[in-house]
């Protein structure tokens, strides 16, 4: 590129810095307005619903809106990333040479980006609030899971699990069995456990304290569309999310080491009940549980996709069927929400998920973006210095699971793993490692790197 285009891009670079370091440090109200739309009728909440914080309470009245086919999107919503993501209807840029969309997709709200750039490729209804189902719990991990060792052990009373919701997931918890972390995060993610949530919810001092917590961690990912009531995502009144702010959570996570790994495991033994064997004497076998994503466990009509690597899906009556997907190819990372597929048939979140993530991969290079994913609220605070405000192994922190950090070494491969509670864990990394970015570059550029990211091995 000539000297003088190189000049004229640096200035307005540094201009959109100053425009970008405006908004994030407008007020909520500003940058996340609460849609005007009224909720349809009928309700479904958890037997044991914390409150979630006074000034998100306004929110209450958008929980019900995923409900009934004929709901339409608010007149008014967020601009978070840009203001066509505050638009109702799909947004892209189609040029030529540009992949049209995928046909067929009926979800009421879905987004596609770069996970590495934080580019929104294209988007559809990206700040609708709608019920988020289980991909919640990719926000209740990315909260929790720096709290305790994998190790740490947990004897289950019966007041953990108290409160779950009828009809909930479960990975079939027992009470006085003890159980490690890293088990119970097995349950979390591969069978969208609300009794593993509860049991981590009780360590962590209980269900409204987690709950405040989350809604917390939430404002500070700028994840604004979000408000919590009930930490394993179950249907509760006041409950939201949005494409947006759930592809925000992802992206967070995954910066984490052990969240990758949970994300990405495809089966794994889990703990049973202990019984006297015919000599009388205590045992304690194990079952094996297998990943509800079937973009990463594979289907009889949905084959395992290409460079799966996780992340989250959910179902419920108020909120349908809800996924966030992450996936490789040719060293490029796309992340991929879908809320809520109108089209009733067999793994339908699943099937328009694999449509946008192929439709990503030809289109990404070409497409200019529609808006962005922005960086967390310490991130952008802490101006070129990527890794302030954010502890080792957090989102932005140059911890153990950060390869790219300033002095680190990038992990170029990482071993299969078989140990305990870990059969099948998707660990076979090929292609370009990302690389976290140093400098100033950081808000010039608005990246919000993945590091070594762990993926499926595809089935021979």
């Amino acid at each position: 590129m000539p000297a003088p285009k190189n000049s004229i891009r640096r200035s307005l670079l540094v201009i959109s810095t100053i425009v970008l370091s405006t908004v994030l440090t407008a007020p909520v109200a500003l940058a996340a307005p609460s849609p005007s739309s009224k909720p349809s009728a009928g309700s479904s909440a958890t037997a044991d619903p914390s409150k979630s914080p006074s000034k998100k309470s306004k929110d209450s009245k958008e929980s019900k809106e995923s409900k009934g086919s004929k709901a339409a999107p608010p007149a008014k919503m967020s601009t978070v990333g840009g203001t066509r993501l505050g638009q109702a209807g799909t947004q892209v840029n189609l040029a030529s040479g540009v992949p049209v969309l995928p046909k067929g997709l009926s979800a009421r709200s879905w987004i596609v980006a770069d996970a590495e750039s934080g580019e929104v490729l294209a988007a559809h209804n990206a700040h609708w609030r709608l019920a988020p189902a289980s991909t919640l719990k990719m926000l209740f991990a990315d909260t929790l899971l720096p709290k305790w060792p994998s190790s740490t052990e947990h004897k289950v009373e019966s007041s953990d699990l108290a409160g779950i919701g009828s009809g909930s997931s479960m990975v079939g918890i027992k009470e006085d069995e003890t159980y490690t972390v890293h088990d119970l995060w097995l349950g979390v993610f591969l069978r969208s456990g609300n009794d593993a949530v509860r049991v981590l919810a009780a360590m962590n001092g209980g269900v409204e304290s987690t709950v405040k917590e989350m809604n917390e961690h939430a404002e500070e990912l700028q994840a604004f569309d979000t408000v919590v009531v009930s930490p394993d995502g179950y249907d509760a009144e006041g409950q939201v999310s949005s494409a947006y702010d759930l592809t925000l959570i992802a992206r967070s996570g995954l910066q984490k080491k052990d969240f990758r790994e949970y994300a990405s495991t495809v089966r794994a033994d889990f703990p049973g009940e202990t019984k006297k064997n015919k000599k009388g004497k205590k045992v304690r076998d194990s079952f094996e549980i297998q990943n509800t994503n079937r973009l990463l466990s594979g289907d009889y009509d949905v084959p395992v996709y290409q460079g799966i690597a996780g992340v989250k899906n959910g179902n419920t009556t108020n909120a349908g069927a809800t996924f966030t997907g992450v996936a490789e190819q040719d060293g490029r990372v796309l992340l991929v929400t879908v809320m809520n597929p109108e089209k009733k048939e067999s793994n339908g979140v699943y099937k328009e998920t694999a449509k946008l993530l192929d439709w990503g991969f030809k289109a990404a290079g070409k497409v200019d973006p529609v808006g962005e994913l922005v960086p967390p609220g310490s991130a952008a605070q802490a101006g070129a210095r990527p890794g302030a405000g954010a502890s080792p192994g957090e989102a932005g922190g140059a911890g153990e699971d950060a390869p790219g950090a300033v002095g680190g070494k990038p992990v170029a491969s990482a071993a299969a793993g078989s140990g305990a509670g870990g059969i099948g864990t998707a660990l076979a990394v090929t292609g370009g490692v990302l690389v976290l970015l140093a400098g100033g570059a950081f808000l010039v550029n608005r990246r919000w790197p993945l590091p070594d990211l762990v993926r499926r091995r595809p089935h021979p």
